[in-house]
């Protein structure tokens, strides 16, 4: 079950899939052809269905030129696991030392 923070998310999804298809002056009739789907999945997809698979999400984007979208989502950006582990490895500075003092 869908929280209304996740269907909110996947109907913007669906909006701005719309949006870029209409940018590119197609039919809904001619996009779903060409996603190889019919028109009614393709108003589920632009709806933000979660019944709409990832497959065809995916297919949809490449479509319209913007499969790179879709490679940008959970992208490492840093990892602060792997910082420590390589912050561990570093050999360990000692200090000096400390001379006697001989009078």
């Amino acid at each position: 079950m869908e929280t209304v923070a996740e269907e909110e998310a996947l109907a913007q999804l669906g909006a701005r899939i719309r949006q870029a298809r209409i940018e590119r002056d197609e039919t809904q009739e001619r996009f779903a052809a060409r996603l190889g789907v019919t028109r009614a999945t393709l108003r589920r997809l632009e709806q933000g269905n979660p019944q709409v698979s990832l497959g065809l999400l995916a297919l949809a984007l490449d479509r319209l030129d913007r499969l790179e979208d879709l490679q940008r989502i959970l992208v490492p950006s840093d990892d602060l696991f792997a910082r420590w582990d390589a912050q561990q490895t570093k050999p360990q500075r000692q200090r000096a030392r400390r001379r006697n003092k001989t009078p």
